[in-house]
């Protein structure tokens, strides 16, 4: 699937930035099938249970309760379970319905409108005028799965065409540049690094220079994976985040939080941090391949109205798919 559109030649006027090219047939088979991948258990656990819930006729009140237990228990949170049920009910309300498989219908279609209600435009990568280089910021907390979601998307821009720098600017751990540096080895793109303990910002100034010189398309820049408690250490991501902008005021383009999906809702207060440090701009839902709880996306972008950019659905190379809610809650419901 395609996750990088090239620019237009300079002589040609930029299309619209909402004007993006839908997937192919192939690549909306591809995502079909990794969505599907990703949310198996998900599906096979709790939200598994609501099929039942629509195998009679009629659906009767008594139902409403076992649904609201179905979509806590996978992890939606309360407050976005009440409103999607409130929908729900305001719908049928007003339709007058009884049959389980109207009802089914709309509750399948007040959960993609969740999750499609952040997504006021494309990514930036997705936009036929995205800005060159293309800066992408990616943070997230120890063990999220952050510097493999890094390499996959080097690999999947690369493969699309781009010409592709990273830079490791988690300092805090010599073994974190090292692990990109191997990440970038596999992949076959540059990785711009200091020496351990090194200003993490002059780092991300002299990506944005080597990238600059090279003239690459896409810049993704590694930061340490801080704990969202410390307050030392969002600090020194926002003192990134300024380095980046004096080097290009419209950079980073993207920033984007890396949240391990076996978490839950403990990622929500993660990334309600992480956003006011450096104004999150999608998440990266890791890991969604290796639990139940799938349900995290449907309160990430209600709580928090951020849309979720990529998931995680496996451990190759090629296991990171862009997220599309239609194939994720259809996935959910099959």
């Amino acid at each position: 699937m395609r996750f990088w559109r090239r620019r237009p030649a300079e002589s040609q006027p930029a299309a619209p930035a909402t004007n993006v090219a839908p997937p192919t047939d192939e690549e909306r088979a591809e995502i079909h099938e990794q969505t599907g991948r990703a949310v198996e258990r998900t599906r096979r656990g709790i939200f598994g249970r609501i099929s039942s819930l629509f195998e009679r006729a009629d659906f009767d009140e008594s139902l409403w309760d076992e649904l609201e237990e179905i979509l806590i228990g996978a992890d939606a949170g309360l407050e976005t379970t009440t409103a999607i049920l409130d929908r729900v009910r305001k719908r049928v309300k007003q339709e007058g319905v009884k049959q389980s498989a109207r009802v089914r219908e709309l509750l399948r279609e007040e959960l993609i409108t969740i999750l499609e209600e952040p997504t006021a435009e494309p990514p930036a990568w997705a936009r036929p005028d995205a800005p060159s280089p293309l800066v992408i910021l990616v943070v997230g907390v120890n063990g999220a799965g952050k510097t493999t979601t890094i390499a996959k998307m080097a690999h999947a821009f690369k493969r699309d065409g781009a010409t592709v720098v990273l830079g490791a600017a988690d300092t805090f751990r010599a073994a974190a540049t090292d692990q990109l540096k191997v990440w970038g080895e596999r992949v076959g793109v540059r990785v711009v690094a200091h020496q351990p303990g090194a200003d993490p910002g002059a780092v991300a100034f002299d990506t944005l220079a080597a990238a600059e010189s090279s003239r690459a398309d896409v810049v993704i820049i590694d930061t340490a994976g801080r704990l969202h408690t410390k307050s030392n250490l969002m600090e020194e991501l926002k003192k990134i985040n300024r380095v980046i902008q004096r080097k290009d005021p419209t950079a980073p383009h993207e920033t984007l939080l890396v949240l391990d999906a076996t978490t839950g809702q403990n990622g929500l207060a993660q990334a309600r941090t992480f956003t006011g440090a450096v104004g999150v701009t999608g998440i990266v839902l890791a890991k969604l391949d290796g639990t139940a709880r799938g349900g995290i996306a449907f309160a990430i972008a209600h709580d928090l109205r951020l849309p979720v950019r990529f998931i995680g659905t496996g451990e190759r190379m090629d296991d990171l798919a862009p997220f599309d809610a239609a194939e994720f809650v259809d996935s959910l419901l099959a």
